[in-house]
């Protein structure tokens, strides 16, 4: 997870126009083909999508808000109509949205359910097939969007069912927002929390427990013909990393916790308040409304994970000492840990300011996880822990980090050296990631000190051929990452954080007290 310290989108609000209706009203339409425009008696746009025009299930119409345009809404082909404008101020009646549902094809349905954004959670029902509900939180908009389209099929071809999963959803559901601040708490980004306590971030699978621990608090004795429809929204624009790393912990959490569930996604936009972070909505559904989602099943990486338990790494061609091998890596971590300060004050200036905290996390769960093992085992140990790092470490650093140490294990087991080892997981790394020397990323550290020291065999011409490169990076134009959206003003004479990082790291693991 990360903290945002200064807006970093490509353009102004005022120039993406985000709340014009009028280019909502044509782009839709360009986004989806099958939309057609529709005016109602006031004069409103109305956008009915006719894909599903001969079918017979509820109808869902949602009143959207323009400059808040719910990803949901560009995804979810279930939804019927959108409305992204008000005439004269005022929003289009619930019946002048049916007629325009039904002068657009819709005329064989089930019924018809409006969804709005209000100042209170309501539903009413305006005719036999007609339900009209209002809504407090985007959230809870996005939450009910996915609901409704996911519910079962008998639920979906009846407005009385379709009605009861509204009430359930208006009585029991619950919600719960976290934010990261530019604040820190015990010298961590500050996690801001619904209940209004702030504390210091520490892991992603802590800050996510702390808010289903909340949010789920009054569902947990339902379990017995109950799926626990959990929807979750990044807030600002999370990485699809991050995104991942949220939805796999809440799917762990629910797990470990026995509930079935059934999981959605989306992405909230909050102007006002440019601080990233996430928000969770929960409900208790009965099974015969909404199916429990199936859990994934992958053979091939069943069957490479039985195979890696069951098989040791061992290097054929090189022997490790135990002490010195753990004296290198004790002394880089240590050297990481010191410097975080800086790195985090270096990507507080060019990026969200959670490189320092990464690393810094990262070589902590290093020197825990190396404790107690035997090191001149090294190719296996570093299998093991890079298993370790995929669930503890997070950013795009500690993806890096994980692909690249994966396999460096592998090739220490079969090289002749460790120069040829890095080499070997150096172009690993590379089929994963479009980042080349020049990029003003990591690989501007590591891609020279690794050529250097496979053609010349000497730790110290590669280190100064890593700093020359961590150096360039300061007048370098970032390619990727979040930096590319500043000016290149603001990164000009900051060394790239991962790169700088590294450095510091190989630096430190050079000096062995042995």
């Amino acid at each position: 997870m990360a903290v945002v310290v200064e807006q970093t989108i490509p353009f102004a609000r005022e120039q993406l126009d985000v709340e014009n209706t009028a280019r909502w009203n044509t782009l839709y339409p360009l986004i989806r083909p099958s939309i057609k425009a529709v005016k109602t008696a006031g004069g409103q746009t109305v956008l009915v999508d006719q894909t599903l025009a001969n079918d017979k299930f509820v109808r869902v119409v949602v009143v959207g808000k323009a400059g808040n345009f719910s990803s949901r809404l560009l995804s979810d082909k279930h939804i019927t109509a959108v409305v992204t404008d008000s005439a004269s101020g005022s929003e289009p009646s619930s019946k002048d949205l049916a007629h325009a549902v039904n002068e657009a094809g819709h005329r064989q349905h089930a019924g018809i359910v409006i969804l709005r954004s209000g100042k209170q959670k309501k539903l009413t029902t305006l005719e036999n097939e007609l339900v009209e509900v209002e809504l407090k939180e985007d959230l809870e908009v996005d939450h009910l969007i996915h609901l409704l389209g996911a519910a079962t099929e008998p639920t979906r071809s009846s407005i009385e069912k379709t009605r009861e999963v509204l009430q359930k959803f208006l009585e029991s559901s619950t919600t719960v927002t976290s934010t990261f601040q530019t604040g820190k708490e015990d010298g961590r980004p500050a996690v801001s929390h619904a209940d209004g306590e702030a504390d210091g971030y520490e892991e992603a699978r802590h800050a996510i427990a702390k808010a289903l621990d909340s949010v789920l608090r009054p569902h947990l004795n339902q379990k017995d013909g109950i799926t626990h429809s959990i929807h979750y929204s990044d807030i600002n624009g999370l990485s699809r990393l991050e995104n991942y790393i949220l939805g796999l912990e809440i799917a762990t959490y629910l797990r470990n916790a026995g509930l079935s569930y059934r999981l959605s996604t989306s992405t909230l936009l909050q102007h006002k308040d440019l601080a990233r972070g996430f928000s969770i909505s929960a409900c208790p559904v009965p099974t015969h409304n909404l199916e429990a989602q199936p859990e994934p099943t992958n053979p091939l990486a069943d069957e490479a994970t039985e195979g890696s338990n069951l098989t040791k790494v061992d290097s054929r061609y090189m022997k490790f000492n135990d002490n010195a091998v753990r004296s290198r890596i004790e002394n880089g971590c240590d050297a990481v840990i010191k410097e975080e300060p800086t790195i985090t004050r270096y990507d507080e200036i060019v990026g969200d300011g959670d490189c320092g905290y990464t690393l810094r996390d990262g070589a902590k769960q290093v020197l825990k996880f190396i404790a107690n093992k035997d090191l001149s085992e090294l190719p296996q140990t570093l299998s093991e822990l890079v298993r370790d790092l995929e669930v503890n470490m997070g950013g795009t650093s500690g993806a890096l980090y994980c692909i690249f140490l994966t396999s460096l294990s592998s090739a220490l087991a079969s090289t002749e050296s460790v120069a040829a080892a890095l080499s070997v997981a150096l172009d690993q790394l590379l089929n994963y990631t479009r980042a080349r020397l020049g990029d003003r990323t990591m690989l501007d550290c590591l891609i020279p000190f690794v050529e250097t020291l496979k053609s010349s065999g000497d730790v110290d011409k590669a280190l100064v051929e890593a700093e020359k490169g961590v150096e360039s990076t300061k007048n370098l134009e970032a390619k990727l990452g979040r930096s590319t959206y500043l000016d290149e003003s603001a990164t000009k004479g900051v060394p790239d954080p991962g790169a700088y990082g590294l450095l510091v790291l190989l630096k430190g693991m050079s000096v062995s007290e042995q």
